[in-house]
């Protein structure tokens, strides 16, 4: 599982959430204080500019109700209230201080003794406060210190409210902007003070909260990999307390269903692997999802290769998965893989599978091999295709013969002999034919026994060629490459004779007038093969395997006229095959053919 950064953790939620609620806590008490603070500290430099101002205007009103005479003996107006504004007026906090008349003119000041007798300039809101009498208050920014200002305007009236003057005051408020930025440093270090601790504070609790969810998280991925034995710690009997005792719960409930599941799946697994048949499973979409070992063989290919392809597609199937499951005849179908090397059928079967909402959720398709069931089918056809027109030919012929004499053609005498000389030898050749099938029909059975003897074959091969030796034509030679070593054989001799005559018995039919038959035994390392060659037309490459198939014949007219029956090679084949030996045939057409077996040789234990 992907490791879960800090900064992604609950831990840090649980901090950062803290955090913000502590800065959203001080910055509506920050604000809320520093709010009431700076409205107190406006509040309280105002009152203590309007107490001076009170004082100040009182005594420079009696400066300008004061009568003085022309002869020089009191002060002049400009030196009283110069004296009043040095007595009253000094202070850090005036920037400027001027006292103007009802004529505008300036007649005392805290600044430039230089002003005195000059008119009001610059602030024109002077002179509507004189005439109004109305006293102004604002507060204003010095374009080049940048300085807050405190302005204003006073103005002084006589007992009858005619206007005297007025007091022009401005006053820094930086002292109070400076408390301001004095208490709110200190209110900003205590909010880091405060959210360090908290932070801390944070952490330790953030890290009780998450311990538990940890271990659980560590549990659940220890459960995800099977292992079910080990439980979560209850730190409480709180939320997470029972989360975790409900986990431990959980757990337990999923280790018995896992058991269950596994033990199941065990269960078909086996079942799978050991059933001779092969099954497929799909998924709703009818792509495959599951495939068993017997089933990868008889396809062969592997579930990786197949996984996710439509079942339609696996089985070359030209009809879509709904057509199938549509049709009530197609739960079972013949499936033909045939090439031109091999013959090769297999059999599918379905069965739909239906979730708990009885809606389609998959196809489970059983396949078998059913190939060799088919050839047996079609060797059976053929068989009593091949033995009902070898019967019926005979039968037909003596038939007809049989109804000619019947007919009057008995009482003729060089016809009669004849008709019953052809009757006699479709008898012999219906009986020789019977008697093959009824051989045949033992060995498919197991019926026959096979009386086996320790044998010398090599004077055995020689007497049963010197058989041909005395019956042949004297046209045909027969050419022997038999070693002069003894060579034991555990074998039945009268069947191995069987084999040797139905082999021959072709070879001579086969062969022209003054050909030569090869008979050669070479001893190998755990068997003896032997050969047996002849000089005739051959067989054509494509039929040469199929000369031992039952009723086959290379030349079928020339086969008849010779009067074979199409199962001597046949029943050499079981012959061989039940010694535990192997027959086979070369032949180039025009050249010949050649036909050699095995018979395996005596084992050291038996032979000793």
């Amino acid at each position: 599982m992907k490791k879960v950064r800090f900064f992604q953790s609950i831990q840090w939620k649980i901090i950062a959430i803290m955090i913000l609620l502590l800065l959203l806590a001080i910055q509506v008490i920050g604000a809320y204080f520093t709010q009431g603070l700076e409205a107190d500290l406006k509040d309280n430099f105002e009152e203590s500019i309007d107490e001076r101002l009170e004082v100040l205007s009182y005594n420079i009103k009696e400066a300008f109700l004061e009568d003085r005479p022309d002869d020089g003996s009191v002060p002049t107006l400009e030196q009283d209230i110069q004296n009043i504004l040095t007595l009253y007026g000094q202070s850090d906090t005036y920037s400027r201080l001027q006292v103007v008349d009802r004529q505008f003119r300036i007649v005392g000041t805290n600044t430039q003794a230089d002003d005195v007798g000059k008119l009001v300039t610059g602030d024109n809101s002077v002179r509507p406060a004189i005439m109004s009498g109305t006293p102004s208050r604002s507060i204003q920014r010095n374009a080049t210190t940048g300085e807050r200002h405190l302005v204003r305007i006073y103005p002084m009236q006589d007992q009858d409210d005619e206007p005297l003057g007025a007091i022009y005051l401005e006053a820094s408020m930086e002292d109070v902007y400076q408390q301001l930025s004095t208490i709110s440093n200190i209110f900003f270090n205590g909010t880091m003070i405060a959210i360090v601790i908290s932070a801390l504070v944070g952490i330790l609790v953030a890290r009780s909260i998450t311990k538990p969810i940890t271990e659980m998280r560590k549990q659940a991925q220890i459960m995800a990999e099977g292992d079910f034995s080990k439980k979560v710690n209850v730190y409480g009997v709180d939320e997470i307390g029972q989360l975790a005792d409900t986990f431990n719960e959980m757990n337990e409930k999923i280790k018995i269903a896992n058991f269950t599941t596994e033990e199941e799946r065990r269960k078909l697994s086996s079942v799978l692997s050991n059933m001779s048949d092969g099954v497929i499973a799909t998924n709703e979409l009818g792509e495959v999802t599951l495939m068993n070992v017997p089933a990868e063989s008889l396809m062969n290919q592997t579930l990786e290769d197949v996984k996710g392809l439509q079942i339609t597609e696996l089985f070359g199937l030209e009809e879509d998965l709904d057509t199938i499951l549509n049709n009530q005849d197609s739960n079972s179908m013949t499936l033909d893989f045939s090439d031109d090397e091999q013959f090769f059928l297999l059999k599918a079967s379905f069965t739909v599978v239906l979730d708990e909402n009885d809606q389609f959720a998959g196809l489970i398709s059983v396949i078998s091999d059913i190939t060799e069931e088919e050839k047996i089918e079609r060797e059976r056809r053929e068989f009593v295709s091949n033995v009902s027109h070898e019967l019926r030919t005979p039968l037909t012929t003596m038939r007809s013969y049989l109804e000619a004499l019947g007919d009057g053609a008995w009482k003729n005498e060089e016809i009669a002999p004849q008709f019953l000389q052809v009757t006699q030898n479709e008898t012999e050749r219906m009986i020789r034919l019977v008697n093959d099938l009824l051989q045949l029909s033992k060995m498919d059975q197991k019926e026959q026994d096979i009386l086996k003897e320790r044998v010398n074959v090599v004077p055995f091969f020689h007497h049963v060629l010197d058989r041909y030796e005395m019956n042949k034509e004297e046209t045909v030679r027969i050419d022997r490459t038999i070693p002069k070593e003894s060579i034991f054989l555990w074998l039945d001799k009268d069947k191995v004779i069987q084999v040797i005559d139905n082999v021959m018995s072709n070879a001579l039919k086969y062969s022209p007038e003054d050909g030569t038959i090869r008979f050669k035994v070479t001893k190998e390392r755990k068997r003896v093969k032997i050969m047996i060659q002849d000089e005739g037309p051959g067989i054509p490459q494509e039929k040469v395997d199929k000369v031992f198939d039952r009723f086959y014949r290379a030349d079928a007219a020339r086969s008849r006229k010779l009067g074979g029956t199409g199962l001597g090679l046949a029943i050499a084949k079981e012959i061989v095959e039940n010694h535990q030996g192997h027959i086979w045939a070369e032949s180039i057409e025009g050249k010949g053919t050649k036909v050699f077996f095995t018979l395996p040789l005596i084992g050291r234990k038996r032979g000793g």
